[in-house]
């Protein structure tokens, strides 16, 4: 599996089936997809297509290449999927993501929680814990309808530090609930290593309590899907962005 990524983050410009995928893995495509799925969480396609979308959010924050010409260097041959997709995936467009420098705020311009929709909610709480030896930052956890944190969490929370969490308000529904934190200390200069964490799905029935959960933040791996949300991720690194100081929790239209 690792060989297989390894080869899809050195050719996103290329066409790149599930049958090329398999041979490189030496499986039957059955074997590799399922295979893949077991270790990744999501499907190779979605895991490609995350990768792609993930290389033009730094491509543009660091380089000066047009919307267009990021799109065919990411496998993309109509700006217009790719736009379309990125917005999708991301929350906004390639060009406000490149116009705020990575940092835009579809996460804290939303309604706050019990404004909208009906019935008791849930509340989903527990505690984020990371190794003695890491020092992750500012932590964005949020929860997503599948395993990759892309699109608008139907909840969220941004921790200055590891400690006791709270997500109100939380709609009926199965959730994952995905950790995500850069490096303290992380500069320009320096790129932090990224912590990540995640479990699910979770069922919330409204009303009902919960089971407090346990996170544990751990070094991000080469089968950790990438996160795509216009938020704390990689992409951050490159510009030195900050999450805000205090803790923060948010409700989104559409939940």
């Amino acid at each position: 599996m690792e060989r297989v990524i390894r080869a899809m983050q050195d050719n996103l410009g290329e066409p790149i089936t599930i049958d090329d995928m398999a041979r490189t893995a030496m499986f039957s495509k059955f074997h590799f997809s399922r295979m893949f799925q077991r270790v990744t969480g999501i499907s190779p396609g979605r895991f490609l297509s995350a990768l792609r979308l993930q290389e033009a959010k730094r491509l543009l924050l660091t380089s000066s290449l047009t919307v267009a010409d990021i799109s065919h260097l990411v496998g993309y041959n109509s700006i217009g999927t790719f736009s379309s997709r990125f917005r999708m995936s991301v929350g906004v467009s390639p060009t406000t993501y490149r116009q705020f420098g990575g940092l835009v705020a579809p996460l804290d311009e939303h309604l706050r929680p019990g404004r909208h929709g009906h019935g008791e909610h849930s509340v989903v709480r527990g505690h984020v814990h990371h190794a003695a030896d890491s020092r992750p930052g500012h932590i964005l956890m949020g929860l997503f309808p599948d395993r990759i944190a892309q699109g608008m969490p139907v909840r969220h929370i941004t921790l200055a530090e590891a400690g006791a969490f709270t997500l109100s308000d939380v709609p009926a529904g199965k959730w994952y609930l995905i950790a995500r934190s850069v490096g303290a200390g992380f500069d320009t200069h320096e790129a932090g290593e990224v912590y990540v964490s995640a479990l699910g799905p979770i069922a919330v029935a409204d009303g009902k309590p919960l089971r407090s959960v346990d996170m544990w933040l751990r070094p991000r791996l080469i089968f950790d899907p990438p996160a795509l949300l216009a938020q704390l991720d990689e992409t951050m690194l490159v510009t030195g962005a900050r999450a805000p100081d205090r803790a923060e929790e948010t409700a989104l239209p559409g939940a």
